[in-house]
Parts: structure tokens; C-alpha cells; sequence
């Protein structure tokens, strides 16, 4: 008996280090188990307290009154699957008659203190079905992002969600993105992760940096363009504009619009074009588009018009060219001139991280939902790199990228280098770079031994 309690204290105490000071291993080890039986034996007076249940049907009842027999319980949703993630649990509910999954969506604070988790979550799988994401730990704190993750062209990983799961930046869904943060906010790290997953793939990437290329310009080794200065990038932009009409004119050509072509193998953008003459999709990088927009004199102002003007011509036609915009800034206001609200309505995917104003905040998600305009003011400056992510549809979602070094995205942009695609009409704008030592040349040689 004696040894049997010192293991159980050894155990104990075991468990509580480790849920102090890694929680994801606790999780793995001692918390599923835990929360899965935790989860089990509280569910039905879980949810018959937070409102979750509905009465017994009349045929029910009858039957009951007549085998004189107990009145039946009320009746919670049906667990269809509860599944233990590396973060935490899923549990998919198929709904009762009456319920809705605005019922469940409200109760997730209530079933979080209930079934003691960090974090519930829910979203409507189908109609009746309900998934319901529990986090064990708080995943933001130290983001790990899962060692596999989906793999899909110009669908790229960049960060972790509040739910555990993995945030994805899909250009063929959201063509174009807005991403705002005030300085140390961690936006800097977040692009780096793109320019990071974007690297191995077949893309076209162009950088657009007006403070003197130093966030892009380490990168420039897997840049096919970049531009410093408004004057370059007016250049670059409307070389761009150029391409895009290229490009259309390529699909005309290869629509196949005939009677005998099923309606699904019309040309309508690049993706429907044969591997072999599909132009390369573009991904153009805007580090800082306040100072595109401002503007000090009347030659100034008439560059910034030009500008935007070509920026609103990408966000609007370019999709179809494989031309995506990623627009990032500390501040985006309609102060900034005419065309910047329009530019906004364009940018459909839409990610703030600690902002310094409440405007910011309305710029990116007041036409997309107001609590996501309250959690991104209310992100706290000491947790860099915490932001939040949305798009037209409403939905939104905390998210945190990993920190990401510059010189590992440097190491990354020089390892494939390679596949930096040759554009014609973004030749001129190819940055100059040292070509890349072949091997490491060590900084001293030793001597030979001499007699």
C-alpha cells in the first residue's frame, strides 16, 4: 500500500508539473482521457442546465401514461462522434426537433465552465448537425503547428486558430487580403509565413516595400519583382496592369468555345488553361499601402492616383489572371484619399492584429461583424502576433502565427531560390541579388603543418 502511494503521488505531481509547464504534453498524456470521460458522464445534465434539451414527444408521453410508467427525461442532442485532437476534443451532436444552432453557438461559454475546458467553439456542420471544438490548453500562448497540414496549390498554413486548428491563406477562395497591425503588433512575422509557404510553390512573387526594402529585400532571392520607392512601385504596378491583359488575352484565345466542349472545360481563368501554357500565378505583397497613398505635393498627388487606380484594377479584374493582392499597413482609413474605400471593398479576406484605433478596426470588419471589431480592439500588446481573421461571409476566428525569424524565412527564400519564375513583364523589376555560394566556405582556413 505504501509503494502504491507514492506511485499515485509521483503521478500527481508528475501531471501538475506538466500542465504548468507543457500543456500540450499534459493534454496528450493525462488530459484527454480526463475530458473524454469528464465530458461523457456530465453531457446530460450539461446540457439539460444550459437549456440544451427538448421535452419528450406526445407519442412518448402517451405511451408512458398508459404503461403507467415514469414521465421521460427530456432529451439532449445525440452525440454522433466525439474525437480526441492533439488540442483537444470534437464532438459532432445531431440536433432534436426544435433546436438550432444558434442555441448551441450561445451556450458555448456555459459548456465551457461546465465540462471544465480552455476554450468551446461551435459551427454548423450540415442541417441538424452541430460541431462543437473544445480546447484543452490555450493553444495561443505557444503556437506548434501540426506537423502535417493540408497541401493544395496557393493554399498556404500561416498561423493557428483559438480552436486548434490550422488557419489557412487559400488565394482561390479569397482572391485578395487586408492585413492591418500597429507596430510590434506581429503583422512582420505573419508575412514572413506567407512569404514562407509560398516559397516552395510555382508563384510568382512581388514585393512592394517603401521603407527602403527592408522587411522584402532580405527575401529578394525568391522575388521575381520588388519595388522601394512610390515612384518604382507606380512602375510596377501598371507593368502588372499590362501583364493582366496578356493574360487575357490568352484565354480568349483558348476558351475552345464550341458545341461539342462541356460547359466545365470553358476557359474562364488561368486554372482552366492546359498545364503547359498556364501563366504563372502572381502574388503581389504590399508591406506598408499608407505610404502609397499619402502624398505632399501636386506631381505627388497625381503619382497616387495612378496608384491606386492600378491597385483597384488588380483587386477587381486580376483573379481571373491569377493576380492576388496582399495589402498590409499600420493604419487604413478613409483619410488615406478616394479609391482607398473602394480598394477595401475589394480586399475580401481580412486580418487585424493589435491595432492602434478603433477606425482601423471598423475598416477592416465593419462590413463583416461588429464582435469581430471588439475582439481585435481588444487584443492586449503584450501578446504579439495574436490577431484577428475574417472574410465577407461573417465568420471570423483568433488566430496566432509561429514566430518566424527573418533569417529563417531568408533560408528558406535562398533554398528555392530556383523556382523564382522568369515573368517578361516584370524583367525590369527583378532584383539584383549576388548569386548564391554553392557550399559554405568556412571564415578561416587552418594552416598546413610545416616541418
Amino acid at each position: 500500500m505504501t509503494w502504491f502511494m507514492v506511485a499515485v503521488v509521483v503521478v500527481v505531481a508528475a501531471a501538475g508539473l506538466l500542465r504548468w509547464r507543457r500543456p500540450a504534453w499534459y493534454w496528450l498524456t493525462f488530459g484527454v482521457v480526463l475530458a473524454t470521460v469528464r465530458v461523457l458522464v456530465r453531457y446530460s445534465s450539461v446540457m439539460d442546465a444550459c437549456g440544451l434539451t427538448v421535452p419528450p414527444a406526445r407519442w412518448r408521453l402517451a405511451l408512458a401514461r398508459v404503461a403507467n410508467r415514469p414521465v421521460p427525461e427530456s432529451r439532449p442532442p445525440r452525440i454522433l462522434r466525439l474525437r480526441p485532437t492533439r488540442t483537444g476534443l470534437v464532438l459532432r451532436l445531431k440536433l432534436r426537433p426544435g433546436q438550432d444552432a444558434f442555441d448551441v453557438a450561445a451556450s458555448t461559454d456555459r459548456l465551457r465552465h461546465s465540462f471544465g475546458m480552455y476554450g468551446v467553439t461551435s459551427r454548423e456542420v450540415r442541417s441538424g448537425v452541430v460541431e462543437v471544438r473544445m480546447t484543452g490548453y490555450d493553444v495561443l500562448k505557444q503556437v506548434q503547428m501540426p506537423a502535417k497540414t493540408e497541401t493544395c496549390p496557393m493554399r498556404v498554413p500561416v498561423a493557428l486558430r483559438a480552436d486548434g486548428s490550422v488557419h489557412y491563406r487559400d488565394y482561390r477562395a479569397v482572391s485578395h487580403g487586408l492585413t492591418l497591425g500597429a507596430t510590434e503588433s506581429g503583422k512582420s512575422v505573419y508575412q514572413r509565413n506567407l512569404v514562407a509557404g509560398l516559397a516552395p510553390m510555382d508563384v510568382a512573387l512581388v514585393g512592394i516595400d517603401c521603407k527602403q526594402g527592408v522587411e522584402l529585400f532580405p527575401l529578394a532571392h525568391r522575388f521575381s519583382a520588388l519595388a522601394d520607392n512610390p515612384d518604382t512601385a507606380l512602375e510596377l504596378l501598371e507593368a502588372l496592369v499590362s501583364h493582366m491583359e496578356e493574360v487575357y488575352q490568352l484565354i480568349r484565345a483558348e476558351q475552345r468555345i464550341s458545341v461539342v466542349v462541356q460547359d466545365a472545360e470553358i476557359a474562364a481563368d488561368i486554372w482552366d488553361l492546359p498545364d503547359d501554357i498556364r501563366p504563372v500565378p502572381v502574388v503581389v505583397l504590399v508591406d506598408e499601402v499608407a505610404e502609397l497613398a499619402l502624398f505632399a505635393s501636386k506631381e505627388e498627388e497625381k503619382r497616387r492616383d495612378r496608384i491606386i487606380t492600378a491597385l483597384v484594377r488588380l483587386a477587381q479584374l486580376g483573379r481571373a489572371a491569377g493576380i492576388y493582392l496582399e495589402i498590409c499597413g499600420q493604419r487604413f482609413g478613409s483619410e488615406l484619399g478616394k479609391g482607398i474605400t473602394m480598394l477595401r471593398a475589394q480586399l475580401t479576406g481580412r486580418t487585424a492584429h493589435r491595432v492602434s484605433d478603433e477606425t482601423s478596426a471598423n475598416m477592416a470588419f465593419g462590413d463583416i461583424s461588429p464582435d469581430a471589431v471588439l475582439a481585435a480592439i481588444q487584443i492586449p500588446a503584450e501578446t504579439r502576433g495574436v490577431a484577428i481573421a475574417g472574410d465577407s461571409t461573417g465568420g471570423w476566428h483568433r488566430i496566432r502565427a509561429p514566430h518566424t525569424s527573418l533569417r529563417q524565412a531568408v533560408n528558406l527564400c535562398n533554398k528555392y531560390a530556383d523556382r523564382t519564375p522568369d515573368v517578361p513583364a516584370l524583367a525590369p523589376f527583378r532584383p539584383a541579388v549576388a548569386a548564391l555560394p554553392s557550399a559554405r566556405v568556412p571564415l578561416s582556413k587552418t594552416a598546413p603543418a610545416t616541418a
